[in-house]
């Protein structure tokens, strides 16, 4: 070939411009090709727990009775044996595998510890038939007091709190307080009452979801005993 024929010097000049561009296409390609890659890497962005309550309560209010109200109540803030229960996880236990060990579900967590979410349905519960005050409130009890004898102090500890498995497929959500009932006297606290309230329900699902069902069904079922055995006391 001639290096000096005008024909052959246009022809290797468009042949290096096609191979320029065919070069660029190739390059470019690869840049999106390793831009999806690395995107691809990237670690998932974390879900955000499910956050969960006992629900929204009574949407009604109660048709009124012609029953006298109940004796005031003093209401105590309710107690924990400390550790797991003073947060906000949802616990289980798994009784078929190893019973001690308290679990929390990774994705899931109550709106406030467990300890509040009760007493803030018992009072609720409670106050559909008697005045209920918060322990410790002085110008409300005083108030209470020149009406009559100072209202009696409901104390309670939450000792069990937990979606217990007995079986991969078998579960219920278990509630257990210990009640204590006290009449505030000059010379201190007089115990009138002391009982242990044990309660289970059954969860509809083996998650946490069916755990919380379960939760806030026995938690019901234990105020409601609690309600009774306070009208039972003399």
């Amino acid at each position: 070939m001639n290096p000096l024929n005008p024909v052959n010097a246009i022809d290797t000049v468009a042949a290096r411009a096609r191979q320029a561009r065919a070069a660029g296409r190739f390059g470019m390609m690869f840049l999106v090709v390793l831009a999806l890659t690395a995107c691809s890497a990237l670690p998932d962005k974390p879900l955000r727990a499910a956050l969960y309550d006992f629900g929204p309560g009574l949407l009604n209010t109660p048709p009124a009775t012609r029953q006298a109200p109940l004796p005031p109540l003093a209401l105590a803030d309710i107690s924990t044996p400390g550790g797991a229960l003073d947060n906000q996880a949802v616990l289980y236990r798994l009784a078929y595998a190893d019973a001690q060990q308290l679990r929390p579900y990774s994705q899931a967590r109550w709106s406030m510890p467990p300890a509040q979410l009760v007493r803030q349905r018992l009072r609720e519960t409670l106050g559909r038939d008697r005045a209920v005050f918060n322990a410790g409130e002085g110008p409300a009890l005083n108030r209470s007091a020149a009406l009559g004898p100072p209202p009696r102090t409901l104390q309670l500890q939450l000792e069990e709190f937990s979606h217990l498995f007995q079986s991969p497929t078998s579960s219920t959500g278990l509630v257990r307080l210990h009640a204590t009932f006290v009449e505030n006297t000059p010379s201190g606290e007089k115990l009138l009452a002391q009982r242990y309230f044990t309660v289970q329900r059954p969860a509809t699902s083996a998650d946490a979801a069916g755990g919380v069902r379960a939760l806030t069904a026995a938690t019901d079922a234990a105020i409601e005993e609690i309600s009774q055995w306070l009208q039972q006391i003399p």
